[in-house]
């Protein structure tokens, strides 16, 4: 049976609603109290199968060398698209209800399998770049509404490309990092000069990302036609913002300060292969872009996303964002053809973010400078008193994400941060 078939079932049992049924099998580093090396794992159910462990057993051999004991994916994604494909399908096996090699051994069982509880997830890659892009319209359209005219709220190259810039790949960290709010120039249009302050419209952006699973070479643009054999997989993207630095400081060359102090991402890479089921076409496209751009067949992925917010003191979170990545203008093929038609090359585990997906409903707005339209209407949140603009000391912000299948999900587990003070010395 195909790794993606909704039949399939796993000896582990799987609730209906988890992210990690047997369809999905995302790849993370994590390591143990007991073992604390970081070695690469497979999310099924409520536990993580331990790949260094099923390797050492020969029930996973991928090449001559050892694979799967290494701290971070690079090694094994750097192999390609045939031996990603060849090992989901081994690990699907494995897990099978009906096979018996791994279910009937329980001493071998004992070793690989450990409860998610007991683990501790880290960066599942080796960064050596990272581009965002500016990929959603609704997105782009409300943010040239609040700064610019209304009535021409997309700037002319909007349609024609999708816009992005390279941001800062050593500052990208994974879910549960604390994120320190930053210090920068400020300067509000009343101001005479700029000051040296604490950022006070810190923001998220609801992101998508997709991890880059092969070189290109240095000067070779990647054709329309074979992104996806560099795409490896997925993860949700928070690319935290101070919307007040940047306001100050992104004209003419775009976000420096603003954006470089952190991006988080969800530890779990979904493959591009388990994503295949949920490719739906995306929005039509007017004007046509310009024929590298132009594509065929299901480019857009009908990921359901929702943002939590909790305040340090609140007992609960309150969902403040409900969207959907299917929403987004320029699809993840087009934005990595587009980042090498100048001969750019990409590496593995390069990682590129989509952009805030924001949908057509205020529900559906992707940050709070959208949410709150730029502090102008704050959010009321769920305790009934609190209100938020942007984020406070103490906040923590969560992004959840998933494909629903006939009676299973393709999760993404969360990618989460919580705020602490500025280090004003």
């Amino acid at each position: 049976m195909h790794p993606n078939d909704p039949r399939l079932s796993s000896f582990i049992s799987v609730d209906a609603d988890s992210d990690f049924p047997i369809q999905n099998l995302p790849f993370g580093i994590f390591s143990t109290h007991a073992h604390p090396n970081k070695r690469v794992g497979v999310a099924i159910g409520e536990f993580v199968l331990d790949l260094a462990v099923i390797e050492a057993a020969d029930l996973l051999r991928v090449q001559v060398n050892p694979v799967f004991n290494q701290a971070t994916l690079n090694s094994f994604i750097a192999l390609g698209k045939p031996v990603w494909q060849e090992a989901r399908k081994k690990i699907s096996e494995l897990l099978r209800a009906d096979h018996p090699r791994l279910r009937d051994d329980t001493a071998l069982r004992a070793k690989a399998l450990i409860p998610m509880h007991e683990v501790q997830m880290h960066m599942p890659m080796q960064v050596s770049g990272y581009t965002d892009f500016y990929s959603s319209r609704e997105h782009a359209t409300n943010v040239g509404m609040m700064f610019r005219d209304p009535a021409n709220a997309l700037l002319p190259n909007w349609l024609h490309l999708p816009v992005g810039y390279n941001g800062r790949a050593s500052s990208v960290v994974v879910s549960g990092t604390e994120i320190r709010r930053p210090m920068g120039q400020v300067k509000a249009p009343t101001d005479e000069a700029p000051r040296y302050a604490a950022c006070a419209k810190l923001d998220f952006e609801l992101e998508m990302a997709f991890i880059v699973g092969a070189e290109s070479a240095l000067g070779q643009p990647i054709k329309i036609e074979h992104a996806h054999d560099f795409m490896f997989g997925m993860v949700l993207l928070n690319d935290w913002s101070a919307r007040d630095i940047q306001q100050w400081e992104y004209v003419p060359l775009g976000p420096f300060n603003a954006k470089t102090f952190a991006t988080s991402i969800s530890p779990w890479v979904v493959t591009m292969d388990a994503l295949e089921p949920f490719f739906v076409e995306g929005p039509k496209q007017e004007p046509q872009p310009l024929s590298y751009l132009q594509q065929s067949g299901a480019q857009g992925v009908d990921i359901a996303l929702e943002v939590s917010l909790q305040p340090q003191a609140a007992s609960q979170a309150t969902t403040i964002s409900r969207t959907n990545f299917k929403t987004m203008y320029w699809s993840m093929a087009q934005q990595l053809v587009h980042h090498t038609i100048s001969g750019c090359n990409v590496n593995v585990g390069d990682v590129m973010g989509s952009g805030t997906v924001s949908g057509g409903t205020p529900d559906s707005y992707g940050s709070l400078l959208e949410l709150s339209w730029n502090g102008q209407r704050p959010l009321q949140l769920e305790d009934g008193k609190s209100t938020r603009s942007f984020l406070e000391d103490g906040d923590e912000v969560s992004m959840r994400g998933w494909c629903q299948g006939k009676g299973y999900r393709i999760g993404f587990g969360e990618v989460k941060g919580r705020i602490s003070p500025a280090k004003t010395s």
